[in-house]
């Protein structure tokens, strides 16, 4: 047998059908059961290939593979080999719940490769050694025959040779929702896949008419099959802020061995203390300054921000994707029904007396008609009572249309192909009732819209004879008028004329459809291609147009404002893309790029392209992500919104994959990290905006945490150093760790966007999490809290009091001292001292209430006290250490103004407080 493209590439959709048969072999009465059994144990099963899934408890055990788990665990053991059983099990319990939190963070394994699978067909009509016969889509083979109906799902790649009115459904491939006229025709090899009308492609549906076709390809070399290749080739990229946090914590985790290691050694060698004692006091000093709550705490942000987006149409499916968000400096948007509203309008007429535009836009029939010279003055307003050729012109539209509207549920729809729905609406605005009108002119006939001869025709009769309606492509149709009608009557036919008017209409992006019409005394038998295709009378042209979006066009200019560029990427012609885009306001219009250009493109070339062209049309799936791989070696930070199959391998790679929800495959959803509820351009634009602010509330969040750890082990190294105890147990280090992270630290992540969030540019994905400016202000924080907690554990102990008691009283003084921080933190430099800087945020005093809660019950309560080893404090205890927590927020204060002074982290350099309206420290 010939060799066929699952061997070696062939393009099926140039050959004529007799070619494509003899290649593989094969005839129109199919195949014989040997010849199917000799090439399926060659070919293979037509089925895509299965995916393993990691299972839960590998992915639980995942969660342990980092230095900070390990160290607690190491602790944790070291802890119950000396026999500290409640300090090995405490530390065990936050090991588990924040493993049990990174498990349930990862959510449900990737699923995009299962989903496409379930869009091929089960079963297949097929023709074998003459017979019909209905099989499993699985067994079928290249050289197959298989016969199409309105409404089967393609089983394979096929090789049309018979099309009948046949239209397909290829979103699922193409992204474009507008089904696809089929015919058997060759068409050019360098043909894209959307203009393909020789192929009916795996997994996509018949939507109207019937068809036979050879099978080509099956199995992993369709089309979607090959999709499902790149998807399965393509590796999903770390977020930066699981980067960022996979660094610091190396450095953390690094820095944390090396200061428990220096202090043991320092009892050991200096002191003369016992080796065993110095273990567990370097054991102690591990689990002070390991922030133990700040994955929950980071893990609970992102749920946060995953629950806001929610609100605002956006849905996420993995979390670390919220933060990211924030990082975005280019978003790869399809046209249709993103940036556009996805409903067809008839917005330019231009009948043989002049153009008329028509207002409104959508299906509501609301608008009205203007003359207009010199192609864009409007000069007046029309009644089509005042101009017959006009009515006559949205009579026939209506007529030679199948379309209808209706409200529904308040809404106007259209019912039927949103093409004809643009000219019934058009019919409505002039006040033409599309029912009564097709009461009154009863059609007798029809020759449905065909790929082939490129118009719908209908026929009417009334006053003694018939009239012929027809619509269709302007081209086809110039070519079968002698005459165009007018108000002054029948006039020969301009064709110079038309066709620069048609060339003006296309030029504005306008999809361009002309009708005509025939008078006929009499008709014998069916209405037929002979009946219509010569001597028509035109009536003139009619421009139709998808809208773009009035929020998307806000949106794309909150994208431009914040440094973020919006790039059209769409199946649909480069001419109607770019006047889409243009009227967005997209940055870079003057060109746009063909798949086919990208195709000869080296990957140079492209990374040199994708920096000054924003718009991309006649994509195919590699081609986005090729598009998406160039803007990231360019260190850029890509979102990429899909709603088919073929989307699936961009949306993958993407850094942040955008699924449609409505129009939206369930292998886009699968393949994607947000899904949006409403399709909506402008909900990405909030969604970032919503990332920002997560991002923002993550740094106030670590920032403010930290401190608490690094007082509590530098207090921990300076006891040891001292040669005097230890001001806080191990014990108490885990309380106060989990307490100030869970009521203290949770209140951060409820902030409110700062207003000047969307004026500030990306953040750069490869900039620390902690820059030099907050590795400045964590270090200064936790020198004060351990003056704080040395200071009144040794004031205590000077006074007589036991070291319970003492360390009692500085556990108290470290959580009111960062309570007091709480306050600074909610800007990390302009001031808090106002009342909208220390009483703006409801949720930081509601924390500090519970802390307030937590600490009296942890001091006074018997069995805490027994659990904790603390003891009860004085008044008097109590007025130092709200004292020492004053001092600690009015010196942080003073600190913030002494920077602001030197211009550092503000004054015209990037800042890294939000309200600043930059995102850099000014000290990096």
């Amino acid at each position: 047998m010939t060799d066929h493209s699952q061997n070696g590439a062939v393009d099926w959709h140039a050959l004529s059908p007799d070619e494509a048969l003899s290649r593989l072999e094969s005839r129109t009465q199919g195949l014989s059961p040997q010849e199917v059994e000799q090439r399926l144990e060659r070919y293979g099963p037509n089925r895509l290939k299965q995916q393993q899934t990691t299972s839960w408890w590998k992915r639980f055990l995942e969660q342990f593979n980092n230095l900070l788990m390990l160290i607690l665990l190491v602790a944790a053991g070291a802890s119950l080999a000396l026999g500290q059983v409640l300090d090995a099990a405490a530390i065990l319990g936050v090991v588990l719940i924040t493993a049990l939190i990174g498990l349930i963070q990862e959510g449900k394994a990737e699923q995009a490769l299962e989903s496409i699978r379930d869009m091929l067909s089960p079963r297949a009509q097929v023709i074998r050694d003459g017979k019909r016969r209905t099989i499993d889509a699985e067994a079928l083979v290249p050289g197959d025959i298989v016969t199409l109906q309105d409404g089967d799902r393609v089983p394979a790649d096929l090789r049309l040779f018979e099309a009948r009115q046949l239209r397909c459904d290829e979103a699922p491939l193409t992204g474009e929702s507008t089904p696809v006229d089929k015919s058997s025709d060759a068409v050019d090899t360098d043909a894209a896949l959307g203009d393909r009308h020789s192929m009916a492609y795996s997994g996509t549906l018949v939507v109207h008419g019937s068809g036979r076709g050879l099978v080509v390809e099956t199995g992993e070399h369709t089309e979607i099959g090959r999709i499902s290749q790149m998807l399965r080739g393509v590796d999903e990229l770390k977020t930066p802020l699981l980067k960022q946090l996979d660094r610091a914590g190396r450095v953390l985790a690094l820095s944390i061995i090396a200061a428990a290691a220096f202090t043991a050694a320092i009892g050991i060698v200096w002191h003369g203390e016992a080796a065993t004692e110095m273990f567990m006091a370097a054991v102690a000093l591990a689990v002070a300054a390991i922030p133990q709550g700040l994955p929950a705490i980071v893990t609970i942000t992102l749920a946060l921000g995953v629950r806001n987006l929610a609100r605002r149409n956006a849905i996420i499916r993995r979390l670390p994707a919220v933060e990211t968000l924030g990082s975005i400096s280019t978003i790869f948007s399809d046209k249709t029904g993103t940036l556009t509203c996805n409903e067809m309008t008839a917005q330019a007429l231009w009948l043989p007396d002049g153009e008329i535009a028509i207002d409104g836009v959508g299906f509501a029939p609301e608008g009205d008609f203007h003359a207009v010279a010199d192609g864009e003055t409007r000069i007046a307003a029309l009644k089509v009572e005042d101009s017959p050729a006009l009515r006559h012109f949205l009579e026939a539209g209506v007529l030679c249309n199948d379309a209808g509207l209706a409200k529904e549920e308040g809404r106007w729809q259209i019912q039927g192909d949103p093409t004809e729905g643009a000219l019934v609406v058009a019919a409505a605005k002039a006040g033409l009732d599309a029912d009564r009108l097709r009461d009154d002119h009863v059609r007798q006939d029809a020759i449905p819209f065909d790929s082939e001869h490129k118009y719908m025709a209908t026929l009417h009769h009334g006053e003694g004879a018939y009239t012929l309606l027809v619509k269709g492509a302007p081209d086809r149709l110039l070519a079968m008028c002698r005459r165009q009608r007018s108000d002054d009557g029948d006039q020969e036919l301009d064709r110079e004329t038309w066709e620069q008017r048609l060339h003006e209409l296309s030029s504005r992006g306008l999809r361009v459809l002309a009708l005509a019409e025939k008078t006929l005394d009499e008709i014998d038998g069916e209405l037929t291609e002979h009946h219509v295709e010569k001597d028509l009378v035109l009536l003139g042209l009619v421009g139709l147009f998808d809208p773009p979006r009035e929020a998307a066009m806000n949106a794309v200019k909150r994208c431009l404002n914040a440094g973020i560029r919006p790039v059209m990427v769409t199946g649909d012609h480069a001419v109607t893309a770019r006047a889409i885009a243009e009227r967005l306001g997209f940055a870079h219009v003057d060109r746009a790029i063909s798949g086919h250009e990208i195709e000869a493109m080296s990957d140079e070339e492209l990374k040199e392209c994708i920096q000054e062209v924003d718009v991309f049309a006649r994509v195919a799936p590699e081609h986005k992500l090729r598009l998406v791989e160039a803007m990231q070696a360019r260190g850029g930070v890509c979102a990429m919104t899909g709603d088919g199959v073929n989307d699936g391998p961009a949306l993958k790679r993407a850094d942040v994959g955008v699924a449609m929800g409505i129009q939206g495959t369930e292998a886009a959803k699968e393949a994607a990290e947000m899904v949006l509820a409403d399709d909506n351009f402008a909900t990405i634009a909030a969604a970032i905006e919503e990332g920002r602010k997560t991002y923002d509330n993550i740094r106030k969040t670590i920032t403010f945490i930290l401190p608490a750890n690094g007082g509590q082990g530098l207090s921990i190294m300076l006891a040891v150093i001292a040669g005097v105890a230890l001001p806080i147990t191990p014990l108490q280090a885990l309380w106060v760790n989990m307490v100030v992270a869970v009521t203290l630290g949770m209140a951060l992540a409820f902030e409110k966007a700062e207003p000047n969030i969307m004026r500030r540019p990306p953040r750069d994905p490869a900039a620390p999490l902690l820059d030099l400016f907050l590795l400045w202000r964590v270090v200064f924080v936790s020198v004060l809290l351990l003056a704080g907690v040395f200071g009144m554990f040794a004031w205590i102990q000077a006074q007589g009091g036991s070291d319970a008691l003492a360390r009692a009283g500085a556990v108290n003084m470290l959580v009111m001292g960062s309570a007091a921080y709480l306050i600074n933190s909610r800007l990390l430099v302009n001031s808090t001292l106002s009342l909208s800087g220390l009483f703006g945020g409801r949720p930081i005093w509601g924390a500090i209430a519970i802390i307030v809660t937590l600490q009296l019950g942890w001091t006074y309560l018997p069995f805490m006290q027994a659990i904790f080893g603390s003891e009860g404090l004085s008044l008097g205890h109590w007025g130092v250490i709200l004292a020492g927590s004053l001092a600690i927020y009015l010196i942080v204060e003073m600190e913030k103004r002494i920077l602001r002074g030197r211009g550092m982290g503000g004054s015209g350099k990037q800042s890294d407080d939000p309200a600043s309206g930059d995102d850099s420290a000014g000290m990096r």
